[in-house]
This record gives structure tokens, sequence and C-alpha cells, in this order.
């Protein structure tokens, strides 16, 4: 696991908990509370892999010759 990944999720995980504190102080049903946590966790998850990967190649090397 990556360092910028652990933090990026972590600091999503907390924004999730907030929201759901949130949503149970305004009365909203707990099932529905745990239906959007799993659904913000599963999203949370898929974007910290999108930020966190590697571009393909050697993005830090020269550039390819133009001709």
């Amino acid at each position: 696991m990556s360092s910028s990944f652990g933090v990026y999720l972590a600091g999503y995980i907390i924004l999730v908990i907030g929201l759901a504190l949130g949503a149970h102080l305004a009365g909203v049903p707990p099932m529905w509370i745990g239906v959007g946590v799993i659904c913000l966790i599963g999203i949370g998850i898929l974007s910290a892999v999108k930020k966190t990967q590697g571009r393909p190649g050697n993005p830090s090397g020269p550039p390819p010759p133009r001709y």
C-alpha cells in the first residue's frame, strides 16, 4: 500500500464517518446510512486507486526522439 494511497483513503474514511454521523443526527434511518457508507467507501477506494496509480511507461525518463 502506497503512503499517498493510505493518506487519501484515511482522509476519505474520516469524511464518510462525519457524513454518517451528520445523517444520524438528522434522523436518517440506519439502514440507509449503511447503504450510503458502503457506496461512499467503494467510491473512495476507486478514486484513491485512480489518483495514486502511475502512468504507463516511464514518465520521468527522457522523451522519445522526434523525427
